[in-house]
C-alpha cells in the first residue's frame, strides 16, 4: 500500500509558507521547471532539467516541502510520483504572488552572472 500524499487546502496556504519553500535555489529551480511542462514531472526528469544531480531522497525532500507549502500537487501515476504547480489556485489566492517572486529571481540570477564577467 502506497503512502498518501496530503496536500493543504488553499484556504490554508500562507505567504510565510510559499516563502519559506522558495528561499531555496534549488526549490526555485524546481518551480520554474515545472511552470515550462504540461503534465507535471517527477524527481528524476526535474534533476536532469535543472542540470543539478542529487540523490532522488533530496529531490523528494524538496517536492514535499514544496507540496506542503501548497506551491505543488503531486500525483501518483504508476511507481513515479508527478507534481506540478497549483498555478491558479495560486494566482487565485495570491494574485502576482509566485510571477512577482520568479521574477524577482530571475532578475538576481542575472544581476550576479553580469557582475561574475565585470
Amino acid at each position: 500500500m502506497s503512502r498518501v500524499l496530503t496536500h493543504p487546502h488553499m484556504r490554508d496556504v500562507t505567504v510565510a509558507a510559499i516563502l519559506h519553500a522558495l528561499s531555496d535555489p534549488v526549490r526555485l529551480g524546481i518551480v520554474k521547471e515545472l511552470l515550462k511542462v504540461r503534465g507535471g514531472m517527477n524527481c528524476t526528469q526535474t534533476a536532469q532539467k535543472l542540470q543539478a544531480p542529487m540523490p532522488k531522497s533530496t529531490c523528494s525532500q524538496h517536492y514535499r516541502i514544496l507540496r506542503e507549502s501548497g506551491l505543488i500537487a503531486s500525483e501518483r501515476r504508476g511507481v513515479d510520483l508527478i507534481c506540478s504547480v497549483r498555478t491558479a489556485e495560486l494566482q487565485a489566492r495570491f494574485p502576482g504572488l509566485l510571477a512577482s517572486i520568479l521574477a524577482s529571481y530571475g532578475k538576481e540570477r542575472a544581476s550576479r552572472a553580469r557582475h561574475r564577467t565585470l
